[in-house]
């Protein structure tokens, strides 16, 4: 078996750079319809979601970073065209939301979407013991479970 430097199958690591790129463009589309719904919101509860958007999409914006920066730790390239973005995204794309419960909505079911991807990249990167990528998962995964579990107790919905 062809491995790179860092002692990584050549083949499996290209198709866990290819999964990392469709998860930077999910990524993307997350952080755009975050930026979305912080600009639209409207109604009484405004001054909280504002804010709330806010820490969000610039906690997505590091993620995207981190996301590209692994990609070319593992010999690929990132992604960075709206064009393919849009071509391997995974998300629904929210537009003209300014509902304060569809927009949250639209957060947990963007953030249940990129678990999906996490977790095929995870076991991918398990599987050929690719622990930056797996560690990177693993930390995107927590975080996101539990911004889901506090959106939801938001809406008053169960797990």
């Amino acid at each position: 078996m062809k491995t790179n430097i860092l002692g990584l199958p050549v083949k499996e690591t290209e198709e866990i750079a290819n999964d990392l790129n469709v998860l930077l463009s999910s990524f993307q589309v997350y952080y755009q319809n975050l930026r979305g719904i912080h600009w639209n919101i409207r109604g009484k509860r405004f001054f909280d979601l504002h804010v709330k958007f806010e820490e969000l999409y610039n906690d997505s914006q590091l993620k995207i970073d981190l996301i590209a920066e692994r990609v070319l730790t593992i010999g690929g390239r990132p992604l960075h065209t709206f064009e393919d973005y849009i071509k391997n995204n995974k998300l629904k794309v929210g537009k003209n939301i300014s509902v304060d419960e569809e927009a949250v909505h639209l957060i947990v079911t963007s953030l249940s979407d990129l678990l999906k991807i996490e977790r095929e990249i995870l076991v991918k990167a398990g599987d050929i013991n690719d622990e930056g990528t797996n560690s990177m998962m693993s930390d995107f995964i927590t975080e996101q479970e539990k911004t889901i579990w506090m959106m939801k107790a938001w809406l008053e919905e169960k797990i």
